[in-house]
């Protein structure tokens, strides 16, 4: 049967997106293509489950106003769907003087983001926010909290099929397209036809692209964040969310400490190129995979650029000792005994050929397809509003 609407991916913002589409288009036929065997495997499954409240955005961005309006969306949900979340609050901490210029930046931007409830917190302070952390100033977001998103995941799943009557197949996954009236999606299990394509596939999203776009000016560049945890002896040294203030230099946050929804503490994460795209281990490569990245012109201008940077992070990934010396700046009483090795996700950058890494989202389209090339945090807390965006512009197509 031919659908109306196929969508590629079943991450969070690949659900979302389904869900838009079926509860403003009830007549809809949706289809779902995920080529895993469980919805959310990947970045949805495979992140820290904090609720962003949009401090970091550039104002007026598509991350900041997604951010916004999708996290009263998630607030709204999870309040109907009965989805356990809590906000706990975030503490982001100045060290050195040198941060200070910038975590005044950062208070500016969370206001004009709509952030009015933020405390500007004095070194002698920090205590009564977080008890074993230490720095000369601090800003408490108290918006901020922490979720499961693989249970939202599976939430919107439910619903989508459910309620609005919408198919995912799993095991799918895509090895061809054709744009004939239409589009034909060939995958290792069937061939399906729809009117319109949306791809939500995320760490392969400009692979996914490529089928149909001879010249992409962007590729997926795959980094993996390693996060140790706090053993349960020592997780009162996280009473919360406690955040460095962040490097412009460098394009990710740095170590943090994040309590998570089932009571545990994660420290980190690190930051370094994956030579896979779905490698979660210090050993996981693949060759061709590992050339493409690397071939790629605007990501050698990266390493050329950040090479001092992604040293520290690789050795903090092979030297525990340097993690631990790393995470003490904010809180100083963490010794080498007291984290343990937790989980990883592996983030889809998008890089373009000049070398700039995309910050924002990124959606490329044309007559029948959708391509989202760049969906970074806060996608996961932006998904209904993301997925909203997304969904109007796929309907729109349909009256071409």
């Amino acid at each position: 049967m031919r659908q109306d609407i196929i969508v590629i991916g079943g991450g969070i913002v690949g659900l979302a997106t389904a869900i838009k589409l079926a509860e403003n288009n009830p007549s809809l036929k949706i289809t779902l293509l995920e080529k895993e065997n469980k919805i959310a495997q990947h970045q949805t499954g495979n992140n820290s489950g904090v609720i962003h409240a949009g401090v970091y955005y550039k104002p007026g961005s598509m991350k900041a106003l997604n951010c916004r309006k999708g996290y009263q969306k998630l607030i709204d949900f999870c309040e109907k769907e009965n989805i356990k979340y809590d906000f706990c609050g975030k503490l982001i901490v100045a060290t050195d003087k040198d941060e200070l210029p910038r975590l005044e930046n950062l208070w500016i931007r969370g206001i004009q983001n709509g952030l009015v409830d933020m405390k500007k917190v004095p070194g002698d302070e920090i205590k009564a926010y977080e008890p074993h952390a230490t720095g000369i100033a601090a800003i408490h977001v108290p918006y901020t909290g922490i979720i499961d998103y693989s249970d939202v995941s599976k939430k919107y799943a439910e619903i989508f099929t459910e309620r609005f009557g919408g198919q995912i197949k799993l095991n799918n996954k895509v090895q061809k397209i054709r744009i004939n009236n239409g589009v034909d999606v060939e995958t290792n299990q069937d061939t399906y036809s729809s009117r319109i394509l949306v791809n939500t596939a995320g760490l392969y999203c400009d692979k996914i692209a490529a089928l149909t776009q001879t010249k992409l000016n962007v590729r997926i560049i795959p980094f993996r964040g390693e996060y140790h945890e706090l053993t349960e002896a020592k997780s009162h040294l996280g009473n919360n969310l406690t955040y460095p203030v962040p490097d412009p230099n460098f394009p990710f946050l740095g170590v943090h400490f994040t309590r998570m929804i089932d009571g545990g503490v994660e420290a980190g994460p690190n930051a370094v190129w994956a030579f896979k795209r779905e490698g979660y281990k210090k050993t996981s490569f693949k060759c061709s995979e590992f050339r493409e990245s690397l071939a790629w012109p605007g990501f050698r201008k990266v390493i050329r650029q950040y090479w001092k940077m992604g040293l520290g992070e690789y050795y903090r990934s092979y030297n525990k000792a340097a993690l631990v010396k790393a995470l003490q700046k904010l809180v100083p009483e963490v010794q080498y005994n007291d984290i343990k090795s937790g989980g990883a996700g592996v983030r889809a950058q998008a890089c373009d050929r000049t070398g700039k890494l995309i910050d924002d989202f990124l959606i490329s389209e044309d007559k029948c397809i959708l391509n989202v090339l760049n969906a970074p945090s806060p996608a996961a807390t932006a998904s209904l509003a993301i997925g909203e965006t997304i969904a109007t512009r796929a309907i729109a197509k349909l009256s071409y």
